[in-house]
């Protein structure tokens, strides 16, 4: 099991001078041999590939002088990951992708970490010094430990900070499922979730709280001329007030997940398309600043670890219906449900955390292979469920 663990780094001016160095010499290194893949293409009909420019680079250091001040391996690690995006291009071509997005030149503010993929080879923790090569023994924040054997080391800056995450391998857990009750989770903007108890988690709405600062902000940065350095010093404050934002909204998700996995067992939640959500105009802000998706990767993560299970069910259809199966529709003005067949009267969001809590255990109980019956709805039903 691998896991990550990250902490702030605090460098001193001689030591994020470096860092900034060696970080635009990994950018430059990624677009010559990106051109480098172009142009062998445009001349061969063949691309070039990770090995044959690994062979390249040994050479290209002897006759550049900030070439031969980066670690091989990390500089390895930075061919790999133009490697990996020319694989993901062309698997999201041969699956038909829409949009099989061809890999881009990294501009100066599109490349913010290095990789340096052997533990122990130009990067070693002691204590809580950090040793970079070229760069010298940095502070670091371990404000909780690390575990397992550390396998990679990336620096990695957000926006005027420098953080270090360390790839650990955690082995083989024996973890122990437990016992606990079970439990549905409806997501939505009301409330950032709603359990099949009828708890309700309030959504903080991180980004809508910071908007007038942000606005303020991006006008003083659309006033600064374009390539100049009060721009860039403009940039920098939006970038660190968006960071602030997602620092917040991450802190917030793990706190309601760990609270979750803390009291249940298993725990149902909605296979969600956040981004064929997203393309509501209306809700897109509103949708991007709940975080669901990001939210579902800390609670699997953490459920995993915990010996708890995540379940995730369709979502077609679930604030549609009734428990008892009859069709309720309903528009996003209709916050409360009333059931014409049972007499079932809750707030929508409950019902449909509980129609998501019975799926969850129906697809749990039935074999391997067999997909839990799930009501037909209208289409316009649908444009309604993935507005929520």
């Amino acid at each position: 099991m691998r896991k990550a663990f990250k902490y702030r780094l605090f460098t001193n001016a001689n030591q994020e001078r470096e860092l900034s160095i060696a970080l635009e010499t990994h950018r430059r290194l990624y677009n010559e041999c990106l051109a480098q893949r172009i142009e062998a293409y445009k001349l061969t009909g063949k691309t070039v590939g990770f090995y044959d420019q690994s062979k390249w680079f040994k050479s290209a250091r002897r006759a550049n002088e900030f070439y031969a001040k980066i670690n091989f391996s990390a500089a390895q690690g930075t061919m790999r990951r133009l490697d990996k995006a020319y694989a993901n291009f062309f698997r999201r071509v041969k699956a038909k992708t829409a949009k099989a997005g061809f890999p881009r030149f990294k501009g100066r503010d599109h490349f913010d970490s290095i990789e340096f993929k052997s533990y122990g080879d130009g990067c070693k923790l002691t204590g809580d010094r950090l040793y970079l090569q070229h760069i010298g023994i940095v502070k670091v924040k371990l404000h909780r430990p690390w575990q397992g054997e550390i396998k990679t080391v990336t620096a990695k800056r957000e926006g005027d900070k420098w953080f270090v995450i360390l790839s650990c391998d955690l082995g083989e857990l024996n973890i122990v499922q437990k016992s606990h009750p079970q439990v549905g989770i409806d997501v939505g903007l009301s409330h950032f979730l709603t359990t099949s108890d009828g708890e309700t988690v309030a959504n903080p709405k991180y980004l809508k709280a910071g908007l007038p600062e942000l606005r303020r902000l991006s006008r003083s940065l659309s006033r600064k001329k374009k390539g100049g350095s009060n721009r860039r010093k403009a940039r920098k404050k939006v970038a660190k007030l968006h960071a602030r934002v997602a620092n917040l909204r991450k802190e917030h998700h793990h706190q309601v997940a760990v609270g979750l996995v803390r009291r249940f067992g298993l725990i149902a939640t909605e296979s969600l398309n956040i981004q064929g959500m997203l393309k509501n105009r209306r809700l897109a802000r509103s949708i991007a600043d709940a975080g669901w998706s990001g939210f579902q990767q800390i609670l699997r993560a953490k459920a995993e670890s915990a010996g708890c299970q995540v379940l995730m069910v369709d979502p077609r259809g679930t604030s549609q219906s009734c428990v008892c199966g009859a069709e309720v529709r309903k528009t996003l003005r209709d916050r409360w449900h009333d059931c014409p067949k049972c007499g079932l009267s809750q707030q929508r969001d409950h019902v449909s955390a509980r129609i998501i809590l019975a799926r969850g255990l129906q697809a749990r109980t039935e074999p391997a292979g067999v997909k839990p019956d799930v009501s037909r709805v209208s289409r316009r039903s649908r444009r309604l469920q993935s507005a929520e």
